[in-house]
């Protein structure tokens, strides 16, 4: 599995995320649907982007009861899609029934993979708001087994754990990691966060890249640099 920088096209409409794809002149990256994205523009956006060759990891963040989630990765799993994702939170029970739902009747389906703690969660927040008593480290460790258990691909988790999962799970089970800032670069309000490189040397095998590469005065200057910090 090759190491690859997926772009947060965290856009309000169609047309600003196909205006900023069309200065990628020649390349293809791998872009992120997000909830304001799809929220926005639909399933249109989607086969939009696909039709154009880009591949798509479609970040929803599915949690809800089994059922209700079975049936909507069902809908989800006709988009052609590469990837999407699910709260661990949601419980084995509900992971499972995902995977049930995503796969298709001949057998195939994008990766699905888990969302651990959001990287804009630290310790404390974990703590006094979800009333989650235990480390960081081992919640995510736990998430991340309970994803492998059902069935999944792999998981959302901070370049800081990618690594820690790999050694709990295995070198296939996939880590997907935001919270990615250039050094010196403005956090904004993730908590947990490394440099390209950083993520690289931590285990990381995708990383995703919203605002310096969105917000960057050359986006794809800035994207040519994760790759070269990222992938090498």
């Amino acid at each position: 599995m090759g190491k690859d920088v997926i772009i947060a096209c965290d856009f309000d409409s169609a047309q600003k995320t196909l205006d900023f794809l069309d200065k990628f002149k020649g390349k293809k990256p791998f872009v992120k649907i997000g909830m304001e994205l799809y929220y926005a523009a639909g399933p249109s956006i989607v086969k939009a982007i696909k039709e154009r060759g880009h591949k798509i990891f479609l970040d929803l963040k599915l949690h809800d009861i089994p059922n209700t989630v079975k049936k909507a990765m069902t809908v989800l799993s006709e988009l052609g899609v590469d990837m999407c994702n699910v709260h661990a939170a949601g419980t084995k029970r509900m992971m499972s029934a995902a995977i049930e739902g995503l796969t298709r009747p001949d057998g195939t389906r994008p990766l699905l993979i888990a969302v651990t703690q959001l990287t804009s969660t630290d310790e404390q927040t974990m703590h006094d708001d979800l009333l989650i008593g235990e480390p960081l480290d081992k919640v995510v460790m736990h998430y991340a087994r309970n994803a492998m258990d059902a069935g999944l691909d792999g998981v959302v988790c901070s370049p800081l754990e990618a690594g820690k999962v790999h050694g709990v799970c295995s070198d296939k089970f996939v880590t997907v990691t935001p919270g990615i800032r250039f050094a010196g670069g403005d956090v904004g309000d993730q908590k947990r966060v490394t440099t390209p490189q950083m993520a690289k040397e931590l285990g990381s095998d995708y990383i995703v890249v919203g605002r310096p590469i969105t917000a960057a005065e050359d986006p794809v200057a800035a994207y040519e640099r994760c790759v070269a910090e990222f992938v090498g």
